[in-house]
This record gives C-alpha cells, structure tokens and sequence, in this order.
C-alpha cells in the first residue's frame, strides 16, 4: 500500500515518536514511577509488602475498568479525543497522589489513574497500529517507537524521583514533591500529543481489504481465534508487573546505593526506547504468537536473576534485558491483531488484549507482595514472577495465524 498523499515515512516516524508521550505518561510515569517510590512511602507509611503491591492491583483494576469502557468511549468520541482526555486526566489524578496519606484514598487515586492511562494506552495503540498500516513495511518499528514512548517515562522517573526527594527532604511525606513534580512535567503532555492525534483523525482510514500486510483482511475478532495469545498474555500481566513494582526494593534490600538504583531504573528506561528497533523485524515476520512466547521467556530470565543473586552486573544485565523486552511483549499483541484482523476490528483486538493484560497485573503485585511479606522476602515474590513468564511463553507458542 503506498502512503497517504503528502505523509512521508519520516513523518510518520515523527508521529510515532509524538505518540509515544502517551505511553510515557500511562505506564513509564503513571504506573511505573511507583516503583521508585514504593520504598519511601513504605517506610513513611509504615506498609506492608501486601499493602504495597495492592497500590498496583487498584491501578490494574482501574486500567481493566477503563479497557472495558474504551471500546464504547471511542465508538463514541474517536482515539484521538480519548487520547487527549485521557492523558489529561492522567495527570491530574497523578499529581492528587501527593494529597493523600491514608491506604483508601490513594488506593482509589491509583485506581482512578489506571483508568485514566487505559483510555490514553489503547488509543495510542489503536494510533500506532493505524500508522503501521500506512507503511507496511515499518509497521513493527512503527508500533514499537509508541510502545517504547515507555521508556521516557521511566527515565523522567529515573532522574526527577531522586532530585525530588533530596529537595523536600526536610518536608514531611517528602515522596509526595515527586508526585508533584510528574505532574507538573507531563502538564504539557496532551499539547504536545494534539499534533499526530489530530493528524491521524484527519487521514482517510484504509478500507479493509487495502490494507497490505494483513493475512485475514476481512476478519472480525473472535476471542477464542486468539485464546492462546490471550492466556500468555494474561500471565505475562501476572508475571511482569511484580519486577516492575518491586524490584528496586528487593535491590534496596540487597543494600544497593541510591545513586546506583537511579542508573539501574534510567538504563532499563533507556533499553526500552532501544526495543522497538530491536525487536521490529521480529514482529513483522512472525504473524502468530512466536514473538509473544519468545519474549516472555526471555523476560522470565531477566526476572530470575535478581532472585537468585545480588552480583550488580547480573543485577544491571537484568534491567537491561528487562526494559529491552518487556515493551515489546506489549506491542507483539498489537502487531499480531494488525497481522490477523480487519482494521475496523483492530479496537476491538487491542480492547481484548488489554483486558486480560489488566486481569494479569490485578493478580501479581498483591500475590507477590503476600509471597514476600512470609519467610522467603521479594526474591521468592520474583521467582513466582518468573514462573508465570515461562508458563505464559508456553501457552502463546500455540498461538497460529488465522487463515484467511
């Protein structure tokens, strides 16, 4: 298929790119910045581990809530008008975490954000899959450039957090400035998201049996065509969430310095920038759930190894792996909806895919939190983690393309 008159291949890398600020600010800040600020608040707020991960279940069922509710929402409004709103609440509602010192209030705050980022994430996905199918060719470097937005989250995150902290340290609550400061940075997020959302809006979407590189261009989504798929997926949810919520306290734990936990959280951040080119040519060339598999083994090992041992450069091997993979789980759905569906049933695909997703991360942070908070600690937490990765591989190998 070649391009719209007038959107050139750099353009539509420049839209990726523009794009991906919304998963910046629905996972890489909403959602993951918490992990950097798990050990602050637990020790202020005199938590459990339990406690802890519950902060992420409540995130996973507002973002499940909000997965639900999109599908209708963009029926309704359109992608670009959900995104815009979506990030823009996102905010709002990370900036309230530091108002809020009891469980229940920031239980609910957290929940209300993970619905926020839901509508931001799958429409940004719905996005990055539509400019995909405008350059075949690039679809997978396309879709992973928006997933790897991620990444800029997590190193903002990497180098405000620390900064933060040391400027209120003599405030009380002092993690609550670092809320503060996140929403404060992502303020201009819808602004700078307005330019490619409003752009795709105005394109002409393809007909669906134009759309080259899709192997069943006329069909609809089923959810038991995609069963295996969605059973990895779900255990991926489960498996992945308890590294991303934990692993710098089980380093803190190890008696790893401040300084060194930034560099280990901005170097998994950056590796997740690195994803999309890494893993693009594996998205474009499988079309079933071989790229899901591979990539959620290959994140069961990044999650082993800081239970099995504190050596730092295995530690930093880890988060190296861990950022350059994980993202790329997330766009392999995408690309595999893309790859098998009709465009008018991509929504639907995405939906889907972040149901079960959402489902996975509700199970894993309270689960591995209980786990730690017995006689094995966060490393047995990860090694449950690691587990579901593996079995989750097995499931999705079984995923085939559906024929035509």
């Amino acid at each position: 298929m070649s391009l719209t008159p007038g959107v050139t291949g750099v353009r539509l890398m420049l839209f990726a790119l523009a794009l991906s600020l919304g998963a910046a600010i629905s996972l890489g800040i909403t959602r993951f910045a918490y992990a950097l600020l798990l050990p602050p608040m637990r020790a202020d707020l005199q938590w459990s581990y339990t406690l802890a991960g519950a902060m992420n279940t409540a995130n996973a069922v507002g973002y499940l809530l909000g997965a639900l509710l999109t599908p209708a929402l963009m029926r309704r409004f359109g992608p670009s008008v959900l995104l815009l709103w979506g990030a823009a609440f996102a905010s709002l509602f990370m900036g309230l975490s530091g108002f809020f010192t009891s469980a229940v209030p920031l239980l609910l705050q957290r929940g209300l954000a993970g619905i926020a980022s839901a509508f931001v994430f799958i429409a940004g996905g719905l996005l990055a899959a539509r400019l995909g199918a405008l350059q075949p060719a690039r679809s997978g470097l396309l879709i992973g450039l928006y997933y790897g937005g991620t990444g800029i989250g997590i190193v903002l995150s990497a180098l405000l957090i620390p900064a933060a902290l040391e400027a209120a340290a003599a405030q009380p609550h002092a993690w609550a400035w670092a809320w503060w400061a996140h929403a404060l940075a992502f303020l201009a997020g819808p602004v700078a998201l307005a330019w490619p959302a409003m752009a795709l809006q105005r394109m002409q979407a393809p007909a669906p049996d134009s759309v080259a590189g899709t192997t069943s261009a006329g069909r609809s989504f089923h959810w038991r065509d995609f069963a295996p798929a969605l059973a990895g997926y779900g255990l991926f949810g489960v498996g992945y969430i308890g590294y991303m919520t934990f692993v710098i306290a089980l380093l803190r734990e190890q008696g790893v310095e401040s300084a060194l936990l930034s560099w280990f959280y901005a170097l998994l951040g950056l590796a997740v920038m690195a994803s999309s080119r890494i893993w693009a040519g594996l998205l474009d060339r499988w079309h079933g759930g071989q790229p899901l598999a591979i990539l959620s083994a290959l994140l069961g090992i990044a999650t082993l190894v800081p239970a099995l041992t504190s050596s730092w450069p295995a530690v930093l091997v880890s988060g190296l792996l861990f950022g350059a993979v994980f993202l790329s789980v997330v766009a392999s759905t995408t690309a595999l909806v893309r790859h098998n569906l009709a465009p008018s049933q991509w929504a639907a695909g995405i939906s889907a895919c972040t149901v079960v997703f959402a489902g996975g991360q509700i199970v894993g942070p309270t689960v591995v939190g209980w786990i730690a908070d017995g006689a094995g600690g966060l490393a047995r937490g990860l090694l449950f983690s690691a587990a579901a990765l593996w079995l989750g591989a097995l499931v999705a190998w079984r995923q085939r393309p559906l024929p035509p």
